[in-house]
């Protein structure tokens, strides 16, 4: 055989190779092809934190429920309508959207497309609870967290864990309801376990939605400077912003507080400081709501997952026994509404 010739046979070879995997895209408008599709925040879909822990719900459906799943990874914020638009032109059977700012989007999207199930994640809806029903979504459901519960949480847990009495939080923007909660339910834990406790917390304020929340250097920054200043507990709540302040707790050997997901296995960099995590169980949220969207008994309207603290890991010897047993007071008495955090939704108008 010439060489040419030999060129020509592996070239088609090559071919017949490549055109059935181009081929072995889902078809998702078959009845018994599920597809779940989620559209993420300005930022990565491995970005430690939010983006990642809802991801790792739908991979979780990929594995559990044989799913075919996939993910757009937003870069600006004017893309949100034409992301989503990509996975419901496709048929998918569930769309995932993550964070507040795709609220809007989501909600004008969902009419659009009534045979797709919506799941928002930070979305709180308001209009399910007024007297006009024609305005209710029927296929949009929006995942919700106590975010000033694992605040205050871990505001507790930096309140008995200080040595100084200064501890800090390091923070994305307060224009963004959940972060709000987290940073002001912080500020409350301290408070109830001691008064004189001083809480040092700073929201990313003066840039954009697109920076806010993906500025490590800045959180590190900001994050240094309070250390320089005596704080000896950090919580980082902002994305990786809030990974660049446990990364500068890390360097200068304090206690960290990571958030969203248990970060002790996600800022491995922060491992040797991270105390705790006040955690939203993303994860399993989002995974028992495409669940319930195959099984065909989502809800609609707000739905609320679960919120708390994650475990001591390689610091647990470095808790006194009768913070453990405080901490687990709390807890119970937060989740069975005998104490009350008393923070607002959303930051008061000023």
């Amino acid at each position: 055989m010439s060489k040419k010739l030999y060129l020509v046979f592996a070239v088609l070879i090559i071919a017949a190779m490549v055109i059935p995997a181009c081929s072995t895209k889902p078809d998702c408008s078959k009845p018994d092809v599920f597809c779940v599709g989620l559209v993420t925040d300005v930022g990565k879909v491995d970005d430690k934190s939010f983006n990642q822990s809802a991801w790792e719900g739908v991979k979780q459906a990929k594995k559990d429920l044989g799913a075919n799943v996939k993910y757009i990874e937003t870069t600006d914020s004017k893309d949100y309508a034409k992301n989503i638009a990509t996975f419901a032109d496709e048929k998918y059977d569930v769309i995932v959207t993550v964070g507040y700012n795709l609220g809007e989007a989501t909600a004008k999207a969902a009419p659009l497309y009534p045979n797709v199930k919506f799941i928002g994640i930070d979305q709180f809806q308001t209009w399910p609870f007024d007297t006009d029903t024609s305005n209710d979504i029927a296929n949009l459901v929006s995942l919700n967290f106590p975010e000033d519960i694992a605040g205050f949480l871990v505001g507790a847990l930096a309140a008995q864990m200080s040595k100084s009495g200064k501890i800090g939080a390091v923070c994305g923007t307060d224009a963004v309801p959940p972060v709000w909660r987290f940073g002001e339910g912080y500020k409350a834990g301290a408070a109830y376990i001691n008064a004189n406790v001083e809480v040092s917390v700073v929201y990313h304020n003066d840039v954009g939605f697109d920076k806010t929340f993906t500025d490590p250097e800045w959180g590190k920054t900001t994050a240094v400077s309070m250390i320089d200043k005596g704080v000896d507990v950090i919580f980082g709540a902002g994305g990786k912003t809030g990974n660049g302040a446990l990364q500068g707790a890390a360097e200068k050997n304090v206690y960290a507080i990571g958030v969203d997901s248990d970060q002790y296995y996600t800022v491995l960099e922060a491992k040797k400081v991270l105390l705790s995590s006040a955690m939203k169980l993303i994860t399993p949220g989002v995974f028992d709501l495409i669940k319930m969207a195959k099984d065909g008994t989502i809800p609609n309207g707000n739905y609320t997952g679960q919120a708390g603290y994650a475990p001591f890991h390689d610091l647990d010897s470095k808790v006194p026994a009768e913070v453990k047993t405080k901490m687990q007071e709390i807890d119970k008495m937060l989740k069975d509404g005998t104490l009350k955090t008393n923070v607002s939704p959303a930051k008061p108008a000023e």
